[in-house]
């Protein structure tokens, strides 16, 4: 397992629709996609999830992955919510 912690860039600014965006991003590989905040443990490729979970500018979030391409899954995650 991988792991990661970040803060948020600004996504709503950057994307048209940054939710559904991020939930492509991370169902393009096969690892196991987390976002974690404080107690919640949300799965990246749940869209639902995500909307729960309002990732928006300034927040702090630990990124995990787990799979055979975590390492690859991680770097497009965090690229994705730093906005590069």
């Amino acid at each position: 397992m991988s792991k990661k912690e970040i803060v948020i860039a600004d996504v709503v600014d950057k994307y048209d629709n940054p939710i559904a965006e991020l939930v492509q991003v991370a169902c393009q590989f096969s690892s196991s996609l987390y976002l974690v905040r404080g107690n919640h443990r949300i799965n990246a490729k749940s869209i639902m999830g995500i909307m729960a979970f309002n990732p928006h500018n300034g927040v702090e979030v630990e990124i995990e992955a787990d799979g055979a391409d975590e390492a690859e899954a991680l770097t497009a995650m965090e690229k994705f919510l730093l906005c590069m």
